[in-house]
């Protein structure tokens, strides 16, 4: 009764229990799919095109990263035993872990990267009993920090997909540029001004309208297509596993970040969905984060942690059901198992990535500078959020500055995300608070004064 009197009061047409008919959760699941996919395969096309992965083994770590997000998002959706928050929660890979991922595959290569990925998930499963004493660690003026550094780190990566890939004979042509630029035009106007999904998977829209311009232009390669199988079920560990101390370091910042972003997620999933999103409950949500990237490294994938524009979806439309998230998990798994689908992404030219690239990239910027515009900028904080932002951008576009260093110190920091989330981290314990410092000083003015 108590769940009706609420879902009327905010217009719910679907409370988080209710099971629509299965061509409702199938059109609604697709819905979902639509407002996540742009990043669920971003991630590995950045990391793939950032290492060089020739297009059998992108195709095939494009699958991979789309199946294990389906597995994930079903066990967060549907909850399996203590794991799971069982709240329309949709799974994939942050733009977190791209810049680790790079720094660990340039050195210990893609097997690297599996393990990293694995070790962290178990130390993410460690951090979902911790929930309440975590958070003490990571008050705004450290997350924002290092939202905003997620953001400003990838946008030189996005460059040079606007000017058509490093090394392209033809980076930075006039005609590059233009697609970029048309395609995050398109992608702007219809996020500001598109209605229901055309505004929500403005992402993905932008990225088919690119795609299918560049097609008589003659920047698609099909080869790729024509070679991938139609069905093809993962292996695990196809491509080998090393497991490293100096991965798993330099993951660990990354891990920190996405498990505090699940933890906001998964409140603002509650508020909106009408439901008690307690330390309990977060904490299995933040739980199903690191068994998902278990699954996801298994197979061939990166770390799993749930999707924040996603949440905007169940105000929008009012539906707040699990099981329209579990479908949606169910269809990302489909999809994943069909590698022609994953190489016809694999396909999709550098120009179309750096337009939409931009405008993701740049949002995550945005979002952090959103977060830090609600904290006191006093002296304290200015001092954490320069010092994080200037070392963290530092060696993202200088990195022969730690070129000297033991090669476990070089994987750490060459990440920027890695270094800024170490120093804010660090600068916020050392460094006193401002409001303790004037109590103090009010007291020993009250001591001369007496």
């Amino acid at each position: 009764m108590k769940q009706n009197n609420i879902k009327t009061k905010n217009n719910l047409i679907y409370g988080v229990n209710d099971n629509p008919n299965l061509l409702t959760k199938i059109l609604l699941g697709f819905q979902h799919i639509f407002a996540a996919f742009g990043g669920i395969i971003v991630v590995p096309l950045v990391i793939s095109s950032s290492l060089g992965f020739d297009p059998v083994m992108s195709t095939a770590v494009i699958s991979a990263s789309i199946l294990a997000a389906g597995i994930a998002t079903i066990i967060q959706a549907n909850g399996v035993g203590k794991v799971g928050s069982q709240v329309a929660c949709i799974m994939g890979t942050d733009f977190t872990f791209v810049s680790p991922a790079i720094s660990v595959g340039s050195v210990l290569g893609f097997p690297g990267i599996i393990g990293a990925t694995i070790l962290g998930a178990f130390f993410e499963i460690i951090l979902s009993y911790f929930i309440k004493p975590l958070m003490k660690l990571f008050p705004p003026i450290v997350t924002g920090t290092v939202v905003c550094l997620i953001g400003l780190t990838l946008i030189p990566v996005s460059m040079d997909w606007a000017a058509g890939g490093v090394g392209s004979d033809s980076y930075g042509s006039l005609l590059n540029v233009s697609i970029s630029m048309f395609v995050m035009i398109i992608t702007l106007l219809l996020n500001k001004y598109g209605k229901g999904i055309l505004s929500s998977a403005s992402i993905l829209i932008g990225m088919v309208v690119g795609y299918l311009i560049c097609i008589p232009l003659g920047l698609v390669d099909f080869s790729s297509v024509k070679n991938a199988s139609f069905v093809s079920i993962p292996k695990i560990f196809e491509y080998g596993v090393t497991f490293d101390l100096k991965a798993l370091i330099a993951f660990l910042p990354a891990y920190f970040v996405t498990t505090i972003e699940t933890v906001g997620c998964l409140k603002a999933i509650g508020e909106v969905s009408n439901v008690d999103m307690n330390d309990k409950r977060v904490g299995s949500g933040v739980l199903a984060d690191g068994v998902g990237s278990i699954f996801g490294g298994v197979v061939g994938a990166f770390p799993n942690t749930s999707f924040s524009q996603n949440v905007g979806l169940i105000p929008l439309t009012k539906v707040a059901s699990k099981h329209v998230a579990v479908m949606a998990g169910i269809l990302l798994v489909v999809l994943g198992l069909f590698p022609k689908f994953a190489a016809l992404i694999n396909g999709i030219p550098q120009p179309v990535l750096g337009g939409v690239g931009i405008v993701m990239f740049g949002t995550v910027a945005a979002a952090g500078i959103k977060t830090l515009s609600g904290v006191e900028i006093n002296d304290r904080n200015l001092l954490i959020i320069a010092t994080s932002i200037g070392l963290g951008l530092g060696v993202t576009f200088r990195p022969d500055f730690i070129s000297n260093l033991p090669e476990g110190l070089q994987m750490v920091f060459s990440s920027g995300i890695s270094t800024g989330t170490i120093v804010a981290l660090v600068l916020n314990i050392v460094l006193k608070d401002d409001k303790n410092n004037e109590v103090e000083n009010i007291k020993d003015l009250e001591c001369e004064g007496a």
